[in-house]
């Protein structure tokens, strides 16, 4: 996304640090090093590759990745991986073994005419890192939402275009789109609606009164409540919006009087009882009996008052009378919006059991109404890279805009998108956000143009690195700049035009048979899909058919859906390794003899490492170094949900079996293994991060994985992988319970 216009104004000026102070701008005044490709090892295959201190790098990022990478963050992507892991990752690749990688990463290094593979790009980390590094990228992806992305954000962009088209969208549609976000207060002032507060509801199967599904009657908490307790509630009998206590249990109605539990609703977990005749019933089943999506009732708003302030009101029959004629404006559009249906899988199925049948019927009329008058604007752009850019950010606006979304409250950004549980889950109070925006909105089309376009222009223009750092026994952290080239390149679409000279290759199809020669990449560099349930082309459909819609059954848009048979996540253990090994093997063929394949990798299953180290022997990898480090999810909504998380990936460094030397065995696979993993544990303790139990596990599973791709025949590393279970869990045991005594005893 480099910026061509000379209009550009330095990102420096809105540097940013989360949770902790700024300290000055660096801007190192030192020529380019250039990083030679040489034989022999490298410095990611050493045991004294710092990734303790990295991940204190990755951690800073981890908090704001859109901030601290928005280049990778233009549009919704899952399991997007830390730039500055791949960054490190790339310099080892490289820099001989021996090299302080530490320093390497603050300075300006270029390493000149090598190719950087990634066989599973999704939103471009390895690309964009290798090309900042002066390398030449290719990358690909069998997911047409994952090529779109990855294609609008390293694509060369004129900012001044970018700003003139903005205006000239904002100036043909904004007040079509606003009008229909607008409120009337009693003293006839008319104020911007920031959000809309609907609520789920469903007849009663006994009395046929309409339940609404509130499991509590408050809407609003602020995010840090302990500190802010008050609270938004909705009356149950007037509908009034009354200020309480967040820990409530207790209030009367300032309207109406009427006492009330603002913590009790009549949903309960699966289950609703009528307020009316007491009647409990199953939620899911008695929306599944209608044959029809849910329904839904208006019963509040955030509006933005004259003087700035917010204030929640409750809706209003002239609310609802502007939301009648937005349903009347849409019913008389042709082509409004995409009709496809929701195929069944395991990520789609709960969306399908509410009797959501078609990708549309997440949205309400409103909704649509405002997504089909900005999707018309944006077809008519002339420029096709204009075009796909604002399509980009406009699909990237879907994700907050559909009645999926909620609301996370005051003191954070207000809007929890549809995909923050990783599952299409229906939301029983579903937030409707102001599709054009304010400056005081959250995830519209306005501000998701500053926040993420803008954002990246900067960043491609300028990028930077984050260094921690301390001032008066506080955090402070620094923006690097001046280490990296600028970001922005012509796309080639095949090899032959690449080979021509290009900087970068992108293209969209099975990783496991590419274009490419035999032998012509330097590295692989990849994070892999997991073996698990989150199924990204099921979710990423979401955003494809309104890519083409308004993009034209075209090229990658000509299906009506992303999914592929030869997809490599699936959630059986046999296809997965069947189809990753077809991807390694494929890395195998067009990676030079001398080259290195590392990727990034964590699980809690045995099926899962399994499969991994099965993949790569078949493929003809061995194992030459794993190293922990900060895995992305700092604030993932399933990291929190879960009773053991995961905070590291495992750094798998491979090369050709063929160009190993072999080793004798000793016989005591455990004994080997255990004092590399009590090392790689004691590391990170001494850079005072805790360790979860899985963290023990994929930190000792992990060597285990290297020693038995090395020393053995396929079946017989994966006869002693199954044998050693009972070893490895009491080796996890007792490590992590040697962590839980140090901090007992206030080491740590």
């Amino acid at each position: 996304m480099r910026v061509t216009a000379k209009t550009y104004t330095s990102s420096r000026a809105r540097a940013y640090t989360p949770n902790a102070q700024q300290l000055p701008l660096s801007y190192p005044e030192q020529p380019t090093i250039s990083l030679a490709v040489s034989p022999g090892p490298r410095a990611i295959e050493g045991e004294t590759f710092p990734f303790e201190a990295l991940s204190d790098i990755a951690e800073i990022e981890s908090w704001r990745k859109e901030i601290n990478r928005p280049l990778y963050h233009i549009h919704k992507w899952w399991a997007q991986r830390l730039g500055s892991v791949f960054r490190a990752m790339i310099i080892g690749a490289f820099a001989s073994a021996g090299a302080d990688i530490l320093d390497l990463f603050y300075k300006p290094l270029r390493i000149k005419d090598a190719i950087v593979f990634d066989p599973f790009m999704g939103s471009g980390t390895t690309i964009g890192e290798a090309t900042k590094l002066g390398a030449r990228g290719i990358g690909r992806d069998i997911n047409s939402v994952a090529h779109f992305l990855v294609r609008n954000a390293l694509s060369v962009h004129n900012r001044s275009a970018i700003l003139s088209t903005f205006r000239a969208i904002e100036r043909d549609v904004a007040d079509r789109v606003r009008r229909f976000y607008r409120a009337i207060l009693p003293d006839g002032t008319t104020v911007d609606v920031l959000y809309f507060f609907w609520v789920k509801t469903a007849g009663c199967p006994s009395c046929a009164n309409s339940v609404d599904l509130f499991s509590s009657y408050i809407f609003a908490r602020h995010a840090y409540p302990r500190r802010y307790p008050e609270a938004q509630a909705v009356c149950p009998v007037c509908g009034a919006v009354n200020q309480v206590r967040n820990d409530t249990h207790k209030t009367c109605c300032k309207t109406c009087g009427a006492a009330f539990d603002p913590q009790t609703g009549p949903a309960n977990r699966q289950k609703a009882t009528c307020p009316a005749c007491s009647h409990t019933f199953r939620i899911a089943q008695t929306i599944r009996e209608t044959g029809c999506p849910p329904a839904h009732r208006l019963y509040a708003k955030l509006v933005l008052m004259p003087d700035g302030t917010k204030a929640y009101l409750p809706a209003t029959d002239r609310d609802r009378a502007l939301y009648a004629q937005a349903e009347k404006a849409l019913g008389s559009r042709k082509n409004a919006y995409p009709v496809v249906a929701i195929e069944p899988g395991y990520n789609t199925n709960q969306a399908l059991g509410y009797n959501y049948r078609y990708w549309h019927e997440m949205f309400n009329a409103r909704q649509l109404l405002c997504l089909s008058i900005l999707s018309e604007r944006i077809r008519r752009i002339p420029d096709p890279i204009l075009r796909d850019l604002f399509t980009c950010l406009l699909s990237g606006t879907l994700e907050f805009n559909n009645m999926f979304a909620s609301y996370k409250g005051e003191g954070t950004g207000a809007v929890r998108h549809m995909f923050a549980h990783h599952i299409l889950k229906p939301e029983r109070v579903p937030l409707e956000a102001n599709l054009w925006g304010t400056p005081k909105s959250s995830g519209s089309f306005s501000t998701l143009f500053e926040g993420r376009i803008r954002r990246a222009l900067d960043c491609a223009e300028d990028p930077f690195e984050i260094r921690p750092g301390a001032r008066n026994g506080r955090k402070a952290n620094e923006r690097v700049f001046g280490l990296s080239e600028k970001i922005g390149f012509e796309i080639a679409d095949s090899y032959p035009a690449f080979a021509q000279g290009k900087r970068v290759y992108l293209s969209c199809a099975d990783s496991s048979a590419t274009d490419l020669p035999d032998w012509s990449v330097d590295a692989v560099l990849t994070d892999p899909p997991f073996f698990d349930n989150v199924h990204y082309s099921q979710l990423a459909d979401f955003f494809h058919v309104w890519q083409r819609h308004i993009l034209g059954p075209k090229g990658h848009w000509r299906a009506y859906t992303t999914r592929s048979s030869e997809e490599v996540q699936n959630t059986d253990a046999e296809a997965f390794t069947t189809r990753l090994a077809a991807v390694w093997t494929e890395a195998q063929r067009v990676l030079k003899d001398d080259g290195i394949l590392a990727f990034t990798y964590h699980h809690s299953r045995p099926e899962g490492w399994r499969a991994v180290l099965r993949a790569l022997m078949v493929a003809g990898f061995g194992i030459t170094a794993t190293h922990p480090i900060k895995s992305e999810m700092s604030v993932a909504m399933p990291k929190h949900q879960a009773k053991d998380p995961i905070d590291l990936d495992i750094i798998i460094v491979c090369r050709k079996r063929s160009q190993l030397q072999a080793h004798r065995w000793n016989g005591d696979l455990l004994g080997t293994v255990t004092p590399l993993a009590a090392e790689q544990v004691r590391r990170f303790r001494d850079y005072s991060r805790r360790l979860s139990r899985n963290d023990v596990r994929v930190i000792i599973v992990a060597q285990l994985l290297r020693h038995l791709s090395v020393l053995h025949p396929i079946e017989a590393a994966l006869r002693l992988l199954d044998s050693a279970n009972g070893e490895v869990e009491a080796l996890i045991d007792e490590m992590y319970a040697s962590g839980k005594n140090q901090r007992a005893h206030g080491k740590n």
